[in-house]
């Protein structure tokens, strides 16, 4: 190259590659390719390109060979898999084309890439340019290797996610837009990593272990909070949602880590357990490790680790907000996938990361990975946070009756199968429910299932360990006089009273009398109580074996103010039975939006403008203010759209048009939030096939 070295000018082949790495769909203009496969460079101002060529690829702060964040090579006559390598594919008068390949454990993120000849005098090597390297999943040396295709093409490459909420009785559903490949989020995801805390306290070390899933998954779990390290999103759950937009009125992650950045990387308000991991997921599918999201039904927060969730409850029913233990009606994780050189094959595969700030691990808030076949086999003393996520899916319940006067605690009953109800997650390739239950445990009773339980209290020494607040046995058989349940009549709709039925049953052939004291609250879906809507309390006499039915009406007037964005409401039933043991009957009620439909009017082609309808009517016979119609789709329009609707009367309907110029083809989702002063985030998507 001589002295007056020129800047050689470099062509990184971008469409060529990125169909190769399964890359087209990022919007960069910069080369983004995966380890462990060959891209082709074409770059020309060599004078004598067969000579002596040296490439070096670095990344990160202070690039070392040693710690693998730096590799020089020259050309070989074949790829190498236990390094960077490089091969001469064409050379002409001025300019040369090199096959470069990367091993399939290198350290991922942003490179430089440059050349120098070793025949010339001048020994600086000249810049190349930059490239993005990510893990490869279609790659069989990848601790990432997803041996099934489809599935790569929907735990990487799929923008469009469903999740699933509501409760165990009534599970439902809603759209998400992952928009992994949006423009700029990749470089949001690069500077998730750089603004972590191990980044800050070492930024050549934290560089050279991210060529290891396990780590990046567990780096990224803390980050997706803002606890401990201005991370992405604040979570809230006290019902208000002031100073932020709540968390159930988000549709994408796009806007989400936008937001985060444009704000100088201010933690975005606010999230809650699904926007978490919908970000999450957005995130690792971006870096190329498969992911998808989670939801337990009826998931326990066992804060103290003894497998066991405490709830309390005072004389008249109402559900008090003292333990630390909770039980959810829904939580939401992740599953990635990659394998456990740590722990060993058979832990391989699946493992659990939790992105939602609930107990703190190795003093930051970040869980997992959790390798979902040791949940399952109980081995709870494997890396990482496995008793956290056991105990979510396992823990044992206890209801106690508190009095707050004595702080007098007496059990009311305990139960081993509430806990992990239908763990649901979006099959692949098509948007219904898959339900994952027992890859998580045996089945719920079976002496397996018990087994694995005592073996995951035996690891955690809780076997032979005293336990003050563990009931006795005589208080656990203590068998009830009466049994209770409260039976839905009715619909269960925001806007139309809701009608249940109290079912109380003597158990026994003698009469009972028994004082019935009644609550209902709104909650959040984290079951955390928020407003009293309701109380009413019943004598009831029941003769031998009798069972009674008792109506219970609860006006819309009576909860439209008190009701959360999640339409939770608990009820409550203490039963005191004169002589005998307290029966608690208690029912977690999601009430359903009204529905909204959209309409796609004419066919969906690409670059030609398209209208959409959005249709609501107004159920109930008061006036809904404050309309705001949220808009959003991949590739169907940039950013999301918001549109103000004008107040709706009682019963009127709602027409509202706007235009779509979508700009790919193939299935794409749109997605729409609708809320107004009433209805919190009403939400529904439609699939729109775009043609040519």
């Amino acid at each position: 190259m001589g002295q007056a070295a020129t800047q050689p000018s470099t062509n990184w082949h971008l469409k060529e590659n990125a169909r190769d790495h399964h890359t087209s769909k990022f919007s960069s203009k910069e080369l983004i390719v995966r380890r462990g496969q060959a891209f082709i460079v074409t770059f020309n101002g060599t004078e004598q390109p067969e000579q002596n060529l040296t490439f070096i690829a670095e990344t990160g702060p202070k690039p070392s060979k040693l710690a693998k964040t730096q590799a020089t090579f020259g050309i070989s006559s074949a790829v190498s898999k236990e390094s960077w390598s490089a091969v001469l594919q064409s050379t002409s008068s001025n300019s040369v084309s090199i096959s470069i390949s990367s091993p399939p454990n290198a350290v991922i993120g942003r490179y430089k890439l440059s050349v120098r000849s070793t025949s010339s005098d001048s020994s600086s090597p000249a810049s190349l340019g930059t490239f993005v390297l990510l893990f490869n999943p279609w790659s069989s040396g990848d601790d990432v290797f997803m041996p099934n295709k489809a599935e790569c093409d929907e735990y990487v490459l799929e923008e469009f996610g469903i999740i699933f909420a509501g409760n165990k009785n009534h599970i439902n559903s809603f759209g998400w837009n992952f928009g992994q490949f949006q423009e700029d989020i990749l470089n949001i995801c690069l500077s998730m990593l750089d603004r972590s805390l191990n980044y800050r306290q070492d930024p050549a070390t934290d560089v050279s272990h991210r060529n290891d899933p396990k780590y990046l998954g567990r780096v990224l779990s803390a980050m997706v909070n803002a606890n401990d390290d201005q991370g992405v999103l604040l979570g809230n759950w006290s019902g208000n949602y002031e100073g932020g937009k709540s968390p159930s009125s988000w549709t994408g992650s796009g806007e989400i880590l936008q937001n985060w950045k444009k704000s100088g990387f201010k933690p975005v308000r606010y999230g809650q357990c699904w926007v978490f991991a919908a970000v999450l997921t957005t995130v690792l599918r971006c870096l190329g490790i498969p992911t998808r999201t989670i939801t337990n039904f009826s998931s326990a927060h066992d804060a103290d680790g003894n497998l066991r969730v405490d709830e309390f409850y005072d004389a008249s029913g109402n559900h008090l907000d003292r333990a630390a233990d909770s039980i959810w009606n829904f939580h939401v994780w992740n599953e990635s996938w990659f394998s456990r050189s740590d722990l060993g094959p058979s832990y391989s595969g699946w493992q659990v990361l939790d992105a939602t700030p609930q107990e703190e691990s190795g003093g930051i808030y970040q869980c997992g990975p959790a390798s979902r076949n040791a949940i399952k086999e109980g081995d709870v003393d494997l890396d990482y946070d496995c008793p956290f996520v056991f105990a979510e899916v396992n823990a044992d319940c206890m209801y106690w009756n508190y009095d707050p006067a004595t702080g007098k605690k007496t059990l009311i009953f305990s139960k081993s199968t509430v806990i992990g109800q239908f763990i649901s997650t979006k099959a692949v390739g098509r948007d219904d429910r898959v339900d994952v239950t027992n890859d998580y445990k045996y089945e719920e009773g079976s002496k397996k299932e018990r087994d694995i339980f005592k073996k995951a209290r035996k690891k955690l020494g809780l076997e032979d360990k005293f336990d003050p607040t563990a009931p006795t046995p005589q208080e656990i058989d203590q068998k009830p006089d009466i049994s209770g349940k409260f039976k839905v009549a009715g619909p269960l709709e925001v806007g139309k009273d809701l009608n249940l039925i109290l079912v109380l049953a003597n158990l026994q052939s003698d009469a009972k009398t028994v004082h019935v004291n009644m609550t209902a609250w709104s909650t959040v879906y984290t079951r955390r109580p928020v407003h009293e809507i309701w109380k009413d309390s019943i004598p009831v006499t029941l003769s031998p074996k009798e069972e009674k039915q008792f109506p219970i009406k609860i006006s819309y007037t009576e909860y439209q103010q008190q009701l959360t964005t999640d339409n939770t409401i608990q009820v409550t039933a203490l039963c005191h039975v004169e002589g005998g043991i307290q029966v608690l009957v208690q029912r977690d009620i999601t009430l359903d939006n009204p529905a909204i439909d959209i309409k796609v009017l004419g066919e969906a082609k690409v670059n030609k403008e398209v209208d959409v309808e959005v249709i609501f009517t107004n159920p109930i016979d008061t006036e809904v203010m404050d309309c705001v119609l949220q808009v959003e789709g991949n590739d169907l329009l940039r950013g999301v759209l918001e549109i103000d609707i004008p107040p709706l009367k009682a019963s009127e309907k709602s027409s509202t048009k706007f235009k779509l110029i979508p700009f790919e083809t193939g299935p794409k989702h749109l997605l729409v939030n609708f809320s107004c002063d009433k209805f919190a985030d009403i939400k529904t998507f439609k699939m729109v096939n775009v043609i040519d």
